[in-house]
């Protein structure tokens, strides 16, 4: 491939990745925490504080009880069929506190259940907010703003992101052979860097491709929906049954009950093991118990089919008629959709990675966990290049000026403010991210009650600021070092609540591997520490790295 080729890959490869590279290293990161959203949540969570739930075929008093209640439940009111730490109560509802919330499904959950004397039971106590932060963070990347403006602003990041994976793979593909399985340890720090750098990125590369187009097609998901109604003679998303506002004194619907809707829809789709029925009236179909029996009411049962990927993170979803379970709409359904549906769902699972079990979320831990460090290895690659092509012009400026001792100093490099600016982040931004999911996952213990979704937000975001500002105050080399065993007790602070505080689901599996995984990342971030601290010490003099970075003498080529 000719030079000047290769050298504009190389150029735009840096500088796009150099652009996108710490909002991304924070959309890994909290991308591979979500695939564990269930241990998380189970782990955050206090104890339940509702009576057991009640038997299945206990549920339609619970919810005639409920409904008299809470006339506002009859705006929409979900059932568990399957009752653990993340779906505490049989049945749940919400309530916006305005129509924006309710667009987004943000709002108040009311728990309720049946005492043992057959009693009403209420509590908006529930599961922690923390997991639902963590996975708004991923597909913001980090970005506080509303939804709407944050999403195409992610969406431009994806699409960076794909050109740097395409120029990347054109840039090493002239060593590809020589450099495939090389790992070069040793004084050559930056050479060590960009084997683990091309190894990571070689080896990553189709993952990272979905998880960058996919990005892309949920970025602008409404913009292709747009086009696909210019195109086809659709007018936007697929519909979804509108729900009529609540109305008070509203009586229960005549409708089948959750047992026979379940057996309804297991015999309608075979292999579907429904999880929730959600039960909403349609707009128009007349208020609950009035007219025919159930009239305009639907069902949406969400659950899973092993043989299928699904559409959303957990669960796939059939839409039925809530009187009498005909099935009505399939195109959330595993197994049961057309071929744009389908193919739509395909970029969703293999996104969210609900496909495979367990081994396949494990799978996407770890390669998220290395795609972030992918982000920070090429911004240390970039920062180290451009101290190196510095000092190679101030060299070349330096054979040119006068001949003597004076040419023995002449040109000498200093970082260039950008150069230090861009270090600080490349230091501040990932290690303030990890210090701040940590601390933000800690403190939904401690908050109890008060725990929303804003509060984590605020907290998690007043921890980052406060490591990107500490690093660009301090310097990349000495933050670098500091900031990374900071992070490294932020992580220390889950497993040490743990042992202080009493969970929802204390002595579980799960939630107990949300305190090793924490305890693991500690150990890393404690070694990185380590050696960040003797590189800044004892690295090169000029680099950025360096605790008292300052200009290394330069010699006139030929001298």
């Amino acid at each position: 491939m000719r030079t000047d080729i290769l050298r504009m890959y190389k150029e735009i490869h840096g500088w796009v990745g150099i652009v996108s590279g710490l909002a991304l290293f924070i959309g890994f990161y909290a991308g591979a925490l979500t695939m564990f959203e269930g241990p998380v949540q189970q782990w955050a969570s206090a104890p339940a504080r509702l009576a057991p739930a009640p038997a299945l075929e206990r549920t339609p008093e619970l919810v005639e009880k409920v409904l008299a209640a809470h006339p506002e439940a009859a705006a929409g009111y979900t059932v568990n069929l399957h009752i653990d730490a993340t779906h505490p109560a049989r049945v749940t509802w919400t309530v916006a506190e305005d129509e924006h919330a309710a667009e987004h499904g943000h709002g108040t959950v009311h728990y309720a259940s049946l005492t043992p004397d057959g009693a009403l039971q209420v509590e908006t106590r529930g599961p922690s907010p923390v997991a639902q932060f963590f996975d708004e963070l991923h597909r913001q990347v980090g970005l506080p703003l509303d939804h709407e403006i944050a999403m195409p602003l992610m969406g431009a990041v994806a699409l960076l992101y794909v050109i740097a994976l395409v120029s990347g793979v054109i840039v090493l593909l002239p060593s590809l052979v020589k450099d495939l399985f090389a790992l070069r340890v040793g004084r050559n720090v930056k050479r060590m860097w960009l084997d683990a750098h091309n190894v990571l990125g070689l080896f990553s590369l189709p993952f990272h491709l979905v998880m960058a187009l996919t990005a892309v097609v949920f970025a602008f998901h409404d913009q292709f929906y747009t086009a696909q109604g210019l195109a086809f003679g659709r007018s936007g998303p697929p519909p979804r049954a509108a729900v009529a506002p609540a109305g008070d004194g509203a009586a229960l619907p005549v409708l089948l009950s959750p047992a026979d809707l379940a057996g309804q829809v297991r015999a309608a789709v075979p292999g579907f093991e429904p999880l929730q029925l959600a039960f909403a009236p349609r707009a128009g179909g007349g208020a609950p118990g009035g007219g025919a029996a159930g009239a305009g009411w639907v069902v949406r049962a969400t659950g899973g089919d092993p043989a299928y990927g699904i559409r959303t993170p957990l669960y796939g979803m059939v839409t039925a008629d809530a009187a009498t379970g005909r099935v009505v709409a399939v195109d959330y359904m595993p197994g049961r959709q057309d071929g744009w549906s389908a193919t739509v769902t395909s970029f969703f699972a293999l996104h969210y990675g609900n496909f495979g079990g367990t081994p396949v979320r494990w799978a996407y831990f770890l390669l998220g966990l290395a795609g972030a460090f992918l982000f920070y290895t090429g911004n240390l690659l970039w920062v180290e290049t451009r101290r190196r092509r510095e000092r190679r012009a101030a060299a070349e400026a330096a054979a040119g000026a006068a001949a003597g001792a004076a040419a023995g100093t002449a040109g000498v490099p200093e970082q260039t403010r950008s150069t230090r600016i861009l270090g600080a982040l490349t230091v501040g931004v990932p290690l303030g991210c990890v210090a701040g999911t940590a601390v933000t996952l800690a403190a939904a213990r401690w908050l109890g009650d008060g725990a929303t979704e804003t509060l984590h937000s605020l907290i998690y975001h007043a921890v980052f600021l406060a490591g990107t500002g500490w690093a660009l105050w301090r310097g990349a080399a000495r933050a670098g070092w500091e900031l990374a065993l900071a992070a490294a007790l932020c992580l220390l602070a889950v497993p040490a609540t743990g042992l202080m505080t009493v969970a929802g689901s204390p002595g579980a599996l799960a939630p107990a591997l949300v305190e090793l995984t924490a305890l693991a990342l500690a150990a890393l971030l404690a070694a990185a520490a380590h050696a960040a601290r003797r590189r800044a010490s004892a690295g090169p003099r000029d680099s950025v790295w360096a605790a008292d970075a300052r200009p290394a003498p330069l010699r006139p080529s030929g001298a």
